[in-house]
């Protein structure tokens, strides 16, 4: 659903659009925080940063990035982004895939204490 905002200990998203097989989210971290170590069962995702410093781990390979940086998450990486400048991450996500809702997450590690929230089966 389109300007759908989700508020997180990290910071917060917002859908800019979302349809059939694929969704557009700006997501917001603040410094010195980060998301969960995930991984996706149905989808994959390209990251655009804009706005701030990030700290990407994605499988095994810790990449740093900036204004205009990208990186691609395959389906099924562990992949985690952490704000590691002094102002707010600012990133543009574009998911593609069979189902694109939020409960497809797994967290394997989180700093807020949500390993095992997100829903084990999401929709097919």
């Amino acid at each position: 659903m389109a300007n759908e905002r989700g508020d997180r200990p990290w910071g917060y998203y917002l859908v800019l659009i979302e349809e059939d097989g694929y969704k557009v989210k700006k997501f917001v971290v603040r410094p010195g925080t980060r998301l969960s170590l995930q991984r996706h069962r149905m989808r994959s995702e390209h990251w655009q940063v804009v706005r701030g410093e990030a700290s990407v781990t994605v499988g095994t390979e810790l990449v740093r990035l900036g204004p205009g940086g990208t990186i691609d998450i395959p389906l099924g990486a562990l992949h985690r982004v952490e704000s590691v400048g002094k102002e707010d991450l600012v990133v543009i996500e574009v998911q593609m895939g069979t189902y694109v809702g939020e409960d497809d997450i797994e967290r394997i590690e989180d700093d807020y204490g949500r390993v095992g929230e997100a829903r084990e089966n999401p929709k097919k």
